[in-house]
């Protein structure tokens, strides 16, 4: 049996959310975007379609960051409150506090931006567009099967580095793959990978290449290649190769650029890429590094963790 499998878009800023709705028996959807995304942009998707936001039975979160569990609450809502939440154990605080989201923040990026107004603004951001807080139904780490009714079922698999949590689903016999935001290439509206775990990401990105294979592989934002132009969302199996190639390309230059700058000592410019300028300045990265989420500064610290860990 083929399960269709449907993008649903919500507009956010400067970013485009993508949840994805399995069209099984039990039907699922991959992430929820922010409060506003189920009512906004899922239910009016899948009324085009003929499907229902009522019918859903399963709710699977790839991660927890904000623009992915945001929506949770409130689909699981219109859900009846009868649709099952799944979430990585690593990653489940996020879904039941706002309060994590925030203390994620001060705990990296706010060391680097310095905003006397960084915790103030993240509070308000987390009230904003986390629609409520919950207790996930279903805490998985990797290895479990998912039934979504009949004979299809879904495999989870630990992706983790992107996240410590970040899992993928696979929609088992069509080797439909939902990685979120775990395969990054270039980066999305920030033009740089953003990943918490160097190593782990690394790993992660070897599985998902050499173990999975994705037949389709779906992805949490299109993101960009090395020429700047953007992938979709829905990528073939060339297409999955190709981003998972050049996902690890970039990790690689990030990785030599990070260890040069590191290895030199790190000094505070006069710069938005303070203390990491060379890197911004070997890359080629302009961005603005400031603008949150702010990947620049998360892949950074995590490569300074990685050295002063492991040499």
């Amino acid at each position: 049996m083929t399960v269709g499998i449907h993008p649903l878009f919500s507009p956010w800023g400067r970013f485009g959310l993508y949840s994805f709705f399995i069209d099984a028996p039990e039907p699922a959807i991959v992430d929820t975007g922010i409060a506003s995304s189920p009512a906004d942009g899922m239910a009016p998707a899948l009324s085009a379609i003929g499907r229902r936001i009522a019918d859903v039975r399963w709710i699977l979160l790839t991660h927890g960051h904000i623009d992915h569990v945001g929506g949770a609450y409130a689909l699981w809502e219109l859900t009846g409150k009868r649709a099952q939440v799944v979430i990585s154990e690593a990653d489940a605080p996020l879904l039941r506090s706002r309060r994590s989201h925030v203390d994620n923040y001060l705990a990296v990026r706010q060391r680097y931006l310095r905003d006397p107004e960084g915790e103030a603004k993240q509070t308000a951001a987390a009230e904003a567009v986390i629609s409520g807080e919950m207790e996930p139904t279903v805490l998985v780490e990797g290895g479990e099967t998912l039934c979504l009714g009949g004979d299809v079922t879904v495999s989870v698999h630990a992706i983790p580095g992107h996240t410590a949590g970040s899992v993928a689903y696979v929609v088992d016999g069509q080797n439909s793959v939902f990685t979120g935001d775990a395969v990054q290439v270039h980066g999305a509206a920030n033009g740089f990978p953003g990943y918490e775990d160097p190593a782990a990401y690394r790993a992660s990105l070897r599985y998902l290449r050499d173990r999975i294979g994705p037949r389709h592989l779906y992805l949490g934002h299109p993101y960009r290649r090395t020429d700047g132009v953007a992938y979709g969302v829905e990528l073939d199996s060339e297409q999955a190769r190709e981003a998972l190639r050049e996902s690890l390309d970039i990790e690689a230059r990030v990785r030599a650029a990070a260890r040069r700058c590191l290895g030199d000592g790190l000094r505070e410019p006069d710069s938005a890429y303070s203390p990491f300028a060379p890197v911004a300045a070997e890359l080629g990265y302009t961005g603005d590094p400031t603008l949150e989420p702010s990947p620049f500064f998360t892949t950074l610290h995590g490569y300074r963790e990685e050295f002063s860990t492991h040499g």
